[in-house]
């Protein structure tokens, strides 16, 4: 047997991992861009308690601390600057829910004054986030 058939039979009986390897980057391409991040407002806030509470997914969470600061994505916000945080917000998610968790300290004017300037934007749904 020549040296070129016994390379021949190598190669014919080798397996092409090409193939699998574009089909496992292709699908981790897929989970990366259609994955749901958790997103966070920037500080723990200690909830108050209800009795009933729905379950209630939002991409846009408003945290109000137990001095009053107002934080949104990571980031404290000042008062006059709520409302056109909150605008940019919704034009990124039109449809998406706003959450406020506000503080057990919190007051309720500052809780008021962030939800006033949400329906200014023209949010219609609002919810305030409560421990269960």
């Amino acid at each position: 047997m020549s040296r070129k058939n016994v390379a021949a039979d190598d190669e014919a009986g080798a397996i092409d991992l090409t193939p699998m390897l574009d089909v496992v980057f292709i699908m981790l391409i897929f989970f990366i861009v259609t994955a749901t991040f958790i997103k966070e407002p920037g500080v723990e806030v200690e909830r108050t308690d209800a009795t009933t509470a729905l379950l209630k997914p939002s991409k846009i969470l408003i945290a109000i601390d137990a001095d009053d600061k107002v934080w949104i994505d990571k980031n404290e916000i000042n008062e006059a600057l709520i409302e056109d945080q909150i605008e940019l917000l919704i034009a990124e998610n039109p449809k998406s829910p706003v959450v406020i968790q506000a503080d057990n300290k919190a007051s309720i004017k500052q809780l008021n004054l962030v939800a006033q300037k949400a329906r200014a934007v023209g949010v219609v749904d609002i919810s305030i986030a409560t421990e269960q």
